[in-house]
């Protein structure tokens, strides 16, 4: 299997969660890394910590809501450090609302940050892959990214989005010698409900019962890791939970009935 040391890489969403704990693997494999987020303070955090295990950590905030900062930035990063090896498209916010309840703002944000940075960032990185021969790309969608669910239709259209892109860019690379691998966590220890917004832009700031006893954060950025380096075109990460992927491929009236009872408060 490939190994990402002394290999140039680029994480977003990097300052918290599994992309957090992606890095501290990464770091401890000995890969130079370029960490992003919208929180500076954290991100900072995460490149010292990363330091104690690879001489080689660039701390880069940026906004994925700002499309033309977002491809400036990259722009930018890819003049200075050059070919990126392997990008992680992982920064992503999360929602809670209902469908009618939400206006247009919230649907085109969590777009624009969950599924349109991601394209941009990858169209940013694709011709140096492409001319060295060699790349791999990464891509975080959600088992949302499967089927709908009750007051996250934003971030399942963009999740679903991801894996149409996605997917289309893997074959179509495939005479490149460049991966691509789409991840779908299910439930993850982490703040993702805690930051994910309402309809009114406002942090949900509650701890979902699912989120806190889903599967620790560093559990999945191995799986995760793993996958990108054995090639694979895509990976469900979680615990008992996934099992509804199959259950909605293979028994969707199921499913529906059973996705109908779950509380839309």
């Amino acid at each position: 299997m490939v190994s990402f040391k002394d290999r140039l890489v680029w994480i977003t969403g990097a300052s918290s969660g599994i992309g957090k704990e992606i890095a501290m693997e990464l770091a401890k494999e000995g890969a130079k890394l370029i960490i992003s987020s919208n929180n500076p303070t954290e991100l900072h955090d995460v490149a010292q910590a990363c330091k104690g295990h690879t001489g080689f950590c660039v701390e880069i905030p940026i906004d994925l809501s700002n499309p033309e900062e977002v491809k400036r930035i990259a722009d930018n990063t890819i003049a200075k450090y050059g070919t990126i090896y392997l990008l992680i498209n992982n920064g992503g916010i999360s929602q809670r609302s209902l469908v009618i309840d939400t206006p247009i703002e919230i649907d085109r944000k969590l777009m624009e940050i969950d599924y349109f940075s991601y394209v941009i960032l990858t169209k940013s990185v694709l011709p140096g892959m492409v001319a060295a021969g060699e790349g791999y790309i990464a891509a975080t969608s959600s088992i949302s990214g499967k089927f709908g669910f009750p007051l996250r239709s934003a971030y399942a259209a963009a999740k679903h989005a991801i894996q149409g892109f996605f997917e289309t860019l893997r074959i179509e690379m495939l005479p490149h010698n460049v991966s691509v691998t789409i991840a779908y966590p299910g439930r993850i220890r982490t703040n993702i409900s805690l930051h994910a917004i309402d309809q009114n832009g406002n942090a949900h700031g509650k701890m979902d019962q699912g989120q806190q006893n889903g599967l620790d954060a560093t559990k999945c950025a191995q799986q995760y890791i793993k996958a990108i380096r054995k090639q694979k075109p895509e990976i469900l990460i979680g615990k008992g939970e996934l099992l509804s992927v199959h259950i909605k491929r293979l028994f969707p009236s199921i499913f529906f009935r059973i996705v109908h009872k779950i509380s839309k408060t």
